[in-house]
């Protein structure tokens, strides 16, 4: 490792986060949050206005709006940086629009008549892959085959569209998927995990890795997702030492300090 990773704090404003429950879906409570997760480290904040895992239900953009403004304009007014998770395009034209520095797609930026509001904007964009291409997350198997090489293969697309958009190809960061975006089956995920580095020296961008709490972490565990911390962080510092240059976290606070301590020995500087 040779820089700090970007940490990405994870804000659910949804009433059926398979972590969070309802616990931040009213604003004065997501702000309150989204400010604490800043103090406790993050340098971003993702906040995300509708669940993505196989049992959620669909939420428009309409709601999605609804639930992100006021939340937006209180951390944007705070100064603190913000990402927003949805593929849904009236969403992040809204996002765009008021000040979102990054867009988190869990799709990879699938519409391409969307590329020239995304060209016209300077938000860095967090281009995810998953094994369903059109949405949530459901309970499919992993195709045949080596799942990096897929995974591979579908950003080589993906960037060659978005750049011959006129989309700089700095601003793209590359997220693999991982827990159900990969399939059932924990080995998946621990393979790609342990492979980071490779998606990251094929392409030369930063890859974004989002473990925290999730199913495939508590089935070799046996933990709930409140339970699952020790598990996230062991995972975190995994996908760091593989070259992960941002990490999406539900606690930044055990991950900042793990850093700091692996820092002393050389291998962590910096912020990138």
């Amino acid at each position: 490792m040779s820089a700090r990773p970007l940490i990405f704090g994870i804000l659910n404003i949804t009433p059926d986060s398979f972590s969070d429950g309802e616990k931040y879906f009213a604003a004065d409570a997501a702000i309150a949050h989204g400010r604490q997760l800043a103090a406790n480290g993050a340098d971003v904040i993702d906040i995300g206005p509708a669940s993505s895992h196989p049992d959620a239900a669909p939420v428009s953009a309409e709601e999605e709006i609804r639930r992100l403004a006021p939340v937006m304009e209180a951390l944007a007014g705070d100064h603190i940086p913000v990402s927003v998770d949805s593929f849904r395009q009236e969403t992040q034209a809204f996002a765009l629009a008021h000040g979102a520095q990054w867009l988190n797609d869990i799709r990879g930026f699938a519409d391409e008549a969307f590329y020239p509001s995304l060209a016209a904007s300077d938000a860095r964009l967090v281009v995810m892959h998953s094994i369903q291409r059109d949405g949530n997350a459901d309970r499919r198997a992993t195709p045949d085959g080596d799942i990096v090489e897929q995974i591979c293969a579908f950003f080589e697309a993906r960037i060659a569209a978005l750049t011959a958009a006129g989309i700089a190809r700095d601003r793209l960061i590359l997220d693999p998927g991982m827990g159900f975006f990969l399939g059932p089956k924990p080995e998946t995920s621990f393979e790609v995990l342990s492979r980071t580095g490779d998606i990251r020296d094929r392409f030369g961008l930063p890859v974004f890795i989002s473990v925290s709490r999730k199913s495939f972490l508590r089935a070799v565990t046996g933990r709930s997702p409140g339970e699952a911390g020790a598990a996230t962080l062991a995972a975190e510092i995994l996908a760091v030492e593989r070259g992960a240059g941002c990490i999406r976290t539900h606690e930044p606070r055990p991950l900042v300090d793990a850093l700091a301590v692996l820092a002393r020995f050389g291998t962590v500087s910096g912020q990138g």
